[in-house]
């Protein structure tokens, strides 16, 4: 080959690869929605957008150079759906959502607008999506639980408090996974010689007042439903637990560093890091319906030896062997 011809074929394929990164890099400065329900100032809030910035980050993404993130931070379940048409009038290229009720609420107000969720129990039977392989629509994600977990925290709960025969289930009547959930914990209930009592509150009067009540028996022990009530509520339960000497099992690694007994459920910070990569790929021009919506990859026990002490309980060795972490 000549001399010349070499550098006109350098030259092509420099020109070529120089076209393929222009292809790959936004020409304008893309924006991310993100609704969160926590205070701003929640350690736990914070430490899931740190996951998904950081990931984010790390995928050549810039705040400020090549993307804007607008949060959205809500405390009050009432203000749900107005908080969620303040971020579709954003018109964000894709709105990043955590937890069932905001993404209903969303939902409402746009199938347009690219949607990922996570946090999110039932989205197929729920309607949020057509199928888990194929969502079909504007809106796909990382799903949270499968219903068959509720067993698994009775079974849990019993072998760290042996004693327990009645089990109250706090649940939000308004949150249309707690049925579900309950259905596999009462499915369970007969093997292990337990009573489960529904125990539904929506604010933390009722709470206080239905757990107030529960007490007064023997051998009681608590289990509390995933929900945005119980998160904003965590260290209501936690006290009310400790106050009545209720061993209590929750559904996230954050209550039992706040002082709750134990938890098993998925690693939250794991899945917004995981999030992260499908708000990527949208943005990258990829579809939420031709984006599988993905199962739990890594799940939780954590214990606190701590709380143990308190409640008299001696947590069995397989438990310990067990959990991915003890607080002691």
């Amino acid at each position: 080959m000549r001399r010349r011809e070499f550098i006109m074929l350098l030259g092509g394929v420099a020109a070529a690869r120089s076209v393929a990164v222009k292809a790959q890099q936004p020409d304008r400065m893309r924006s991310v929605g993100v609704l969160m329900v926590f205070p701003e100032d929640d350690p736990e809030g914070q430490a899931r957008a740190k996951a998904f910035q950081t990931k984010f980050q790390d995928l050549g993404w810039a705040v400020g150079r090549n993307v804007r993130i607008d949060y959205r931070w809500v405390t009050d379940l009432d203000r749900i759906r107005e908080v969620a048409a303040e971020l579709v009038r954003l018109m964000p290229d894709v709105i990043l959502a955590y937890g069932n009720q905001p993404m209903a609420a969303l939902r409402r107000e746009t199938r347009s607008i690219p949607i990922v969720f996570v946090q999110v129990t039932n989205p197929d039977g729920g309607g949020l999506v057509a199928s888990l392989a194929h969502p079909g629509g504007n809106i796909t994600g990382f799903s949270q639980f499968v219903f068959a977990i509720g067993g698994k925290w009775l079974d849990t709960l019993k072998e760290i408090a042996p004693d327990i025969r009645r089990v109250a289930v706090i649940l939000n009547p308004d949150n249309p996974t707690a049925s579900g959930y309950l259905g596999a914990i009462e499915a369970m209930a007969p093997s292990l010689g337990v009573q489960v009592m529904p125990t539904a509150g929506r604010d933390p009067a009722d709470i206080e007042r239905l757990i107030e009540i529960f007490s007064h028996g023997s051998g009681g022990g608590v289990i509390v439903l995933p929900d945005i009530i119980a998160n904003l509520n965590r260290k209501l339960f936690i006290a009310l637990a400790a106050k009545h000497h209720l061993p209590a099992i929750y559904p996230a690694r954050f209550f039992v560093t706040n002082g709750g007994l134990l938890s098993y459920g998925v690693d939250q910070i794991n899945e917004s890091r995981r999030a992260a990569t499908y708000v990527d790929r949208i943005l990258k021009g990829e579809k939420p319906a031709d984006l599988p919506v993905q199962a739990p990859t890594k799940f939780e026990l954590v214990v606190n030896l701590k709380t143990a002490n308190a409640l008299g309980l001696s947590v069995p060795p397989t438990l310990l062997t067990r959990a991915d972490e003890v607080i002691e």
